[in-house]
C-alpha cells in the first residue's frame, strides 16, 4: 500500500464506507440495485453525495463480488459491464482519449474509447483535445512558467476556461452519452488547477 492511502482525504473516506461494511451480501445488492434505480436517467456530478456513497458501495461489492453472485437482478435498463459484469455506469473524464469511459465499480475502463458509438466519440475527442493543452497549464515547467511573464495570470485564465469545458461536459456531452448508457457521472472538478465542483455552475 502506498503511502497516500493513509492520507487524511482517504481515512475519511474509509470512515464514510464503515456503514456498509455493516451490511451483508444481500442487503448490499439490494442498496445497489435500488440506488442505481435513482440514479438511472441523469448524468451525475462526480461529486453528488449520493454518486459518492454510491461509489464506495460498489467498490465494497467489487471486493466481495456481489454482481458476480447474482444476488439480486440488474436493474432494468441497465447492461452488464464486460471489465467487471456490474451495471454499465460510466465516468467521462478529461482523460477520456486514453482511459476510455471509467466503471464505477472497479475503475477500470468501462468502454475503451474506440468503442464509445462514432458521431460521440468526434465530440469527445474534440472537447478532450480543447481540454488537454489548458489542463497542461498547471504542470508547466520553470521555462514555460517564466515565458509567460505571469504565471499566476496564466493559472486563472486556464482555471476560467477549464470551467467553461467542464459546464459543457456536464450539459452537452453528459447528455449525449444518456442516449446511450442508463446513467452518467461526468468529473466536475480539477483540483491541478484549483477548479473545485461549485466553480462549475450548470
Amino acid at each position: 500500500m502506498d503511502a497516500d492511502a493513509d492520507s487524511p482525504l482517504d481515512l475519511l473516506w474509509k470512515e464514510y464506507s464503515l456503514v456498509f461494511r455493516d451490511f451483508d451480501d444481500l442487503t448490499l445488492a439490494r442498496w445497489l440495485a435500488q440506488t442505481l434505480g435513482q440514479l438511472e436517467g441523469k448524468a451525475w456530478r462526480f461529486s453528488h453525495p449520493l454518486l459518492g456513497a454510491y461509489r464506495l458501495a460498489a467498490q465494497l461489492a467489487h471486493e466481495r463480488q456481489i454482481w458476480l453472485k447474482r444476488l439480486v437482478t440488474l436493474p432494468a435498463g441497465y447492461t452488464e459491464s464486460a471489465c467487471c459484469r456490474a451495471p454499465m455506469l460510466p465516468l467521462l473524464t478529461r482523460d477520456v482519449r486514453e482511459a476510455g469511459l471509467i466503471c464505477q465499480h472497479c475503475n477500470g475502463t468501462l468502454v475503451v474509447f474506440e468503442e464509445i458509438p462514432g458521431v460521440l466519440q468526434g465530440e469527445l475527442e474534440a472537447w478532450a483535445a480543447e481540454y488537454e493543452p489548458v489542463h497542461a497549464v498547471a504542470h508547466w515547467d520553470d521555462r514555460q512558467r517564466k515565458s509567460v511573464g505571469n504565471y499566476d495570470r496564466a493559472c486563472e485564465s486556464a482555471a476560467e476556461q477549464v470551467e467553461r469545458l467542464l459546464e459543457r461536459a456536464g450539459r452537452v456531452l453528459t447528455a449525449r452519452l444518456l442516449e446511450f448508457y442508463p446513467a452518467v457521472a461526468w468529473e466536475d472538478q480539477d483540483e491541478c488547477l484549483e477548479v473545485r465542483p461549485e466553480d462549475v455552475l450548470l
